[in-house]
């Protein structure tokens, strides 16, 4: 393989798809016959050579996007096989961010399932060009004609069918190809290597010429060229075709509709071939635009190895425990044993290797140019959604959205030695994961881990005790509440006493009334310095704030209240900043005591993204959380509902929205405020 090829000749593409629809089946069937593999592996083996992590291979599904590149006729395909769960949704954005095309898989006897439609949509944010691969076809019940109409239906996309099943379920044998008017048959007994091109069968040409009309006239509709051609009745060569639906599949005005089964190792060498004839190579598409880190200004970033360096990393792995960076070099040229620029963090960083990615397998490289994906070793501090660049040229790159976190766990460690670990493994977990997070529980000391979901969660703390041999024990987390006060209330405290054989005095008169929320704590004083000294005013700011650190109703932190000093006694040298600290602390707890306080609830801003027809179940649930609906806004073939929910209610949400949706709702949260229980 050419180790720079011209970027004309170079595809990046991922796969992307509901879970089980055979993205991972494609993805080995596609590196087997471009020869990047010698074998086939199956995902239901655990043999496949795209999901190599153990929790994959033990699960059945993908959970991280393995990178590879393989050669097809003259070109460089670099593929990224996604995952389809939704806990792992970050891996599909992170990857349709740096990809010029897409192929959707889709299963052809469910159709366009719940997964698939947000994967679509993830693209259809990221404006990248996508083909459609209707694959299961051999199997009982597939229905390619209804997942076409599922296609238009649910995701709003123009479908052009360029190739017919030839046969169907057990008898599916082959495809007829519209564009070029042949059937291709392959050959059962070469793993799918070996097919041939034969005339169309007599009996199925009427059928055929059907749908060879209306992929015309569909491109038609779209091309003037085709539509003046069409409209005077003059043949059109199959070149012509090719390069009109080249176009519009570039413009995101039509997605072509190919078919086969991935299993039975049928139709994997023509999408190859559609994938170098229709999607884009990195000079079709609008070149990147960044910005200026100091100006703000616009920095165009063209697709050409002869211009500044311009890179977005986006993914970060553990690799055999180290960090392996991957990165899509957009403009200028990325070479190893040189130094790049991370604006975002203001420092320079050594690329120590440049690997040309096989999954997890790797060759070296001397330097990758525009259009390249590539993994980089000898990054330390760069992560995820960061730019590399020239000192001299600074640019930085459209940041990769990142999903806040919905559900957390707290772990603690087994042993004493797990403790030691703990820490450090954590840290390199969320290096490698933006959607996870970890913080230190003040109150309980526990270290709470948030992430995507239960499974997300779940592969997190296998990996944990299988990689890094660090065992931990998991528990159900707390909801961490906050207090404040209904009424107006005040304390007084005398402090009078000998502590080593010094005598303290200290007596303090306070109010304390209730804020808006919102609010904040304030602590004024009504006492002039000739009556208590300003040192002293300061200790009692301070007991003050420490007695808020914890209220009268559950220990939680008092939030929203307002203190004033309105009173105080004092004695020539028996007054001292530890006795108005502790008196302070005192007459505060009295007048929180007696100020009717009451719980916080911390409450979520919920944004709920779900097919219309389910829009009455999934309001009615978030009733019943105690949760107030904002708004509703229709997206395209969903709707928006924005509510406000507490998080108390928010446990397990996940799972009742899935099965209240049929698996199609998906939701996103974040903290917004605190607010009566």
């Amino acid at each position: 393989m050419t180790k720079t090829a011209k970027i004309n000749d170079i595809r990046n593409i991922g796969i992307i798809a509901h879970i089980d629809a055979g993205k991972t089946t494609v993805s080995e069937r596609i590196l087997y016959y471009t020869g990047r593999s010698h074998k086939i592996g199956e995902v239901h083996d655990g043999e496949a050579v795209m999901d190599w992590m153990v929790d994959e291979q033990e699960r059945g599904i993908t959970i991280t996007s393995a990178v590879t590149t393989c050669p097809w006729k003259g070109h460089d395909i670099h593929i990224i096989d996604t995952p389809g769960h939704v806990d792992f949704t970050i891996e599909v954005e992170r990857s349709l961010r740096v990809l010029d095309g897409a192929i959707g898989v889709f299963c052809a006897v469910g159709g366009v399932e719940p997964q698939s439609e947000t994967v679509w949509r993830q693209a259809d944010k990221y404006h990248v060009p996508k083909l459609a691969f209707v694959n299961k076809l051999d199997r009982i019940g597939a229905d390619f004609f209804n997942t076409v109409e599922m296609i238009k239906t649910r995701l709003k996309a123009t479908p052009l069918v360029l190739q017919l099943p030839y046969g169907v379920e057990e008898s599916f044998s082959g495809i007829i190809d519209l564009i070029h008017m042949k059937a291709v048959i392959w050959d059962d007994d070469n793993l799918g290597a070996t097919f041939s091109d034969q005339e169309i069968p007599a009996e199925e040409m009427d059928r055929v010429t059907v749908y060879r009309e209306q992929l015309m006239e569909t491109l038609a509709e779209v091309d003037d060229g085709i539509m003046e051609a069409y409209l005077s009745e003059t043949p059109v060569d199959t070149a012509t075709v090719m390069a009109a639906v080249r176009k519009a599949v570039i413009a995101l005005k039509l997605v072509p509709v190919l078919c086969g089964s991935a299993l039975k190792n049928k139709g994997i060498q023509p999408l190859l071939d559609a994938v170098i004839a229709y999607l884009p190579s990195p000079a079709d598409v609008p070149p990147m635009q960044g910005i200026h880190p100091e100006s703000g200004a616009p920095v165009i970033c063209p697709p050409q190895d002869n211009m500044p360096l311009a890179a977005l990393i986006f993914k970060v792995a553990m690799m055999e425990t180290r960090k392996m960076t991957f990165v899509r070099v957009y403009s200028g040229r990325l070479e190893a044993g040189k130094e790049v620029y991370n604006p975002f963090r203001k420092r320079k960083e050594k690329v120590s290797r440049l690997l040309q990615m096989h999954a997890n397998k790797r060759e070296r490289l001397d330097v990758a140019g525009a259009g390249a994906i590539v993994g980089v070793v000898g990054l330390k501090a760069s992560s995820t959604g960061e730019t590399l660049c020239q000192v001299d040229h600074p640019v930085l790159l459209e940041n990769i959205e990142i999903y806040e976190p919905v559900i957390s766990v707290a772990v603690e460690p087994k042993t004493h030695s797990d403790q030691d670990r703990l820490q450090e493994v954590l840290g390199k977990f969320v290096d490698e994961d933006p959607t996870l997070r970890v913080k230190q529980d003040e109150d309980t000391g526990q270290m709470i881990l948030s992430g995507m979901g239960e499974l997300h969660l779940e592969v997190i703390i296998s990996r944990m005790q299988r990689e890094f041999n660090t065992q931990v024990n998991v528990g159900k987390p707390q909801v961490v509440y906050r207090e404040s006060i209904a009424q107006a209330a005040g304390g007084t405290a005398v402090f009078d006493k000998e502590v080593a054989g010094q005598r303290h005095y200290g007596e303090v008169r306070l109010t304390i009334h209730p804020l808006s929320r919102g609010g904040g704590n304030h602590f004024t004083s009504k006492v002039d310095e000739t009556v208590l000294p300003g040192v002293f005013v300061n200790a009692v700011a301070q007991g003050v704030m420490e007695s808020l650190g914890s209220g009268p109703v559950m220990g939680y932190p008092v939030v929203d209240v307002a203190v004033e000093l309105t009173g105080a006694g004092f004695k020539e040298s028996q007054g001292s900043e530890l006795a108005y600290r502790v008196s302070a602390a005192m007459a505060c707890n009295e007048a929180l005591a007696g100020a009717q306080g009451y719980l916080l609830d911390p409450i979520m801003k919920v944004e709920v993204i779900v097919p219309e027809e389910f829009m009455g179940d999934v309001i009615g649930d978030l009733n019943a959380r105690s949760g107030k609906i904002d708004a509703i806004a229709p997206k395209v073939g969903v709707q928006s509902i924005m509510a406000s929910v507490p998080l108390a209610r928010m446990f397990g949400y996940s799972t009742a929205l899935r099965s209240a949706t049929q698996g199609r709702g998906t939701f996103s949260m974040h903290f917004s405020h605190f607010d009566q229980a």
